[in-house]
């Protein structure tokens, strides 16, 4: 019953884009002749000519409005076309190249357009380095994505990437789907304001939540300690977990981790750092200092990391944790094997991969009451829990090399992956298989069993594939939002909805300001292992080196492009915005 509602849902769907891109027809009327006594072969002869200047008429109509100048018939290339696309490799249960959905999205891709489509892995966690490394030996696919935008600017500026802007407004009748679900705002979200180009196009979050703090309800409850509901609080209980070792993992108690930070330390201390930002802050300083996501060059951070500082020297700490970089799985066997106390990352992080989350894992091998649960607990300093959310747009950057020979059915492939039914489909997958329905229309997620591995997914909704779209995204929002808290197999629904409510609260908006290229940005000297760099050794060091060793990692950080991103950064917004500190909202 899926498979024939997604057929009938794509049929229409054809239908809509066909008569979008069809040419207008010439009702011109054909010409007659005005002389009454002309013969019979004459009038014949007139009607033949005025017949063919019709046809030819409306023909010339047709191919002024077709902008892929009979490339497509009836939607399709005449010629099959090939490209390639770029997949995150997880290492998950199924090759991200090779499964039940890239197979899928191939057929619906030949059928719909002709268009042959090769997949090309990427490792997830090593993505900018593997993108890095393909861009410059010109072996990138055709349809790449990253988070990193820098990335795709240096390339640009080496005319490595194709400018879409030209693309989008030839082509833009044959991208209903993508104008519809993006809109302007994300289309054009890193257009040059001076240039016009566009490097990139923003997929869209569907929702924003961002990051939580997460703790072990069990252990509090054990302990009698009350869900901590502020910095001091939540200081009282990691150091409890600490003194109770024993009595929380009896002969395992040195495997004790309070707090599990992690080598990304901006991020697994976000909620922590964001709290000790002023929340008066500007939004030129913000934006002059806060250009790294981590918030590192930001005034409030430096005493954010003091305390982490003192957690660590107190074994408040993974003591290890800066030995394990992205992609290590270390600290996740931690909390799923019930070490860990309390966490900080991605707002449903406990919950993900079903029946393999952490917190299925640590029901059915630890403790069926063990589980970790969202907490607000850092408050600024007027009492908010103040915390930065993700925005609509800025999440995964799709972008053409200047290698890509076919762009135009490049982005029908970005269309189609676009379109509402395809995003659902590979959202939720087969009713049975992939999820059930609920009487109210909610849709529950379930776990795949051992007789449909490769209908395994590639990330939560299959996140890598719908690469357009990053959260549920379903018929009507009022459904979507309905289903969100059944997404996660093995987890409690009342968890996931504790966990959106948390995320949401107090959250702020993160800034987006578009002044153009800031060349700098692109020049640095590998400012994100700097930074990590910092982050790390002023946490790890003795709290009487903290200042000095904070400072010495920021000075080096800054000579090596840092302090040149802010002062280009200061000179475009005064360009911009003169004297202004705050943007209109």
């Amino acid at each position: 019953m899926k498979r024939k509602l997604v057929a009938l849902l794509l049929a229409a769907t054809m239908i809509v884009s066909l008569a979008a891109c069809g040419g207008k027809k010439d009702d011109t009327p054909s010409s007659q002749s005005s002389s009454s006594s002309s013969s019979s072969s004459s009038s014949s002869s007139s009607s033949s000519s005025s017949s063919s200047s019709s046809s030819s008429s409306s023909s010339k109509t047709e191919e002024k409005n077709d902008p892929t100048n009979g490339e497509l018939v009836n939607g399709k290339f005449v010629k099959t076309r090939k490209i390639t696309v770029e997949v995150y490799d997880r290492s998950g249960k199924v090759p991200a190249d090779d499964n039940v959905w890239t197979d899928w999205i191939k057929k619906q891709m030949l059928e719909r357009y002709n268009i042959e489509v090769t997949y090309k892995t990427v490792p997830r966690w090593t993505e900018k380095d593997a993108i890095n490394t393909l861009l410059a030996s010109g072996d990138a696919p055709d349809i790449c994505y990253t988070y990193e935008y820098p990335t795709i600017q240096s390339y640009a500026n080496m005319d490595g990437i194709i400018d879409l802007n030209p693309l989008l407004e030839q082509y833009k009748s044959l991208l209903p789907n993508l104008w519809a679900w993006l809109g302007d705002e994300n289309i054009y979200y890193d257009q040059d304001p001076k240039t016009g180009t566009v490097w990139a196009i923003e997929g869209r979050r569907n929702n924003t939540y961002r990051i939580n703090t997460f703790i072990r309800q069990d252990w509090l409850d054990k302990l009698g300690l009350k869900t901590p509901t502020t910095m001091a609080e939540f200081e009282t209980a990691i150091k409890a977990f600490r003194d109770n070792a024993t009595k929380l993992l009896g002969k395992d108690a040195g495997q004790m981790v309070p707090f599990l930070l992690t080598s990304d330390v901006g991020w697994t201390a976000a909620p922590i750092i964001e709290s000790f930002i002023d929340p008066s802050i500007t939004d030129k300083e913000l934006y002059v200092t806060g250009f790294d996501d981590r918030k590192y060059t930001v005034a409030g951070t430096k005493d954010a990391v003091k305390v982490l500082n003192k957690w660590y020297n107190d074994n408040l700490l993974w003591k290890s944790f800066h030995l394990h970089g992205d992609g290590d799985n270390a600290g996740d066997d931690l909390c799923k094997a019930g070490y860990v106390g309390a966490f900080i990352q991605n707002y449903d992080y406990p919950f993900r991969g079903n029946e393999d989350s952490i917190n299925a894992l640590l029901a059915k091998n630890v403790d069926p009451n063990a589980k970790f649960v969202a907490i607000n607990c850092f408050q600024d300093k007027n009492g908010k829990y103040s915390h930065y959310s993700y925005s609509a747009a800025g999440d995964r950057k799709t972008f053409f090399p200047a290698t890509n020979k076919e762009p135009l059915a490049s982005l029908l492939y970005v269309e189609f992956i676009s379109s509402p039914e395809a995003i659902q489909y590979l959202q939720i997958g087969e009713e049975g298989i992939n999820h059930k329905v609920h009487d109210n229309g909610a849709i529950e997620i379930l776990t795949v069993d051992d007789d449909h591995v490769r209908y395994n997914q590639l990330g939560g909704n299959n996140i890598d594939l719908t690469i357009t779209c990053n959260g549920l995204r379903l018929s009507t929002p009022e459904l979507t939002h309905l289903s969100m808290a059944l997404s996660y197999a093995g987890s409690a629904p009342e968890d996931v909805a504790n966990a959106m409510a948390v995320a949401e609260k107090d959250a702020i908006s993160p800034l987006h300001v578009n002044v153009g290229e800031i060349v700098a940005e692109s020049e640095g000297s590998d400012l994100t292992g700097k930074r990590n760099a910092g982050f790390t050794q002023s946490v790890i060091c003795s709290t009487a080196d903290f200042d000095k060793t904070w400072d010495d990692a920021m000075k080096a950080y800054m000579q090596s492009g840092g302090k040149a991103i802010q002062v280009e950064r200061e000179e475009a917004w005064k360009e911009n915005f003169g004297s202004k500190t705050m943007l209109d909202k």
